[in-house]
C-alpha cells in the first residue's frame, strides 16, 4: 500500500525467499525506504534472515528470470 508501488511479489528459489518490487519513481522508493514501516522491518531483519539486495532502473517491469539474473550477478550482502 505504499505510495508509488506498482508491483510487490515474493518467490522462493533454491531455499531463499526473494522480493521483487517495482516503483513509479526512485523518489517514491527512497521515501518508502525512510518510512517508519520499512525502518522497523530492517531493524528485525538480522534476527530473522540473511540476505543480499540489488536495485536497478529499468524502462519496463522485469520478468522474474531477468530480475533474478540481475540479482545473481550484482547483489550485495546487507
Amino acid at each position: 500500500n505504499a505510495d508509488g508501488i506498482l508491483l510487490c511479489e515474493t518467490k522462493s528459489r533454491a531455499g531463499y525467499h526473494h522480493t521483487l518490487t517495482v516503483w513509479e519513481s526512485k523518489k517514491q522508493m527512497m521515501a518508502y525506504r525512510k518510512s517508519p514501516t520499512h525502518m522497523k522491518a530492517m531493524k528485525v531483519f538480522p534476527s530473522i534472515a540473511i540476505g543480499k539486495v540489488y536495485g536497478y532502473d529499468s524502462d519496463e517491469i522485469p520478468s522474474w528470470d531477468d530480475a533474478l539474473g540481475e540479482w545473481d550477478q550484482n547483489a550485495r550482502v546487507v
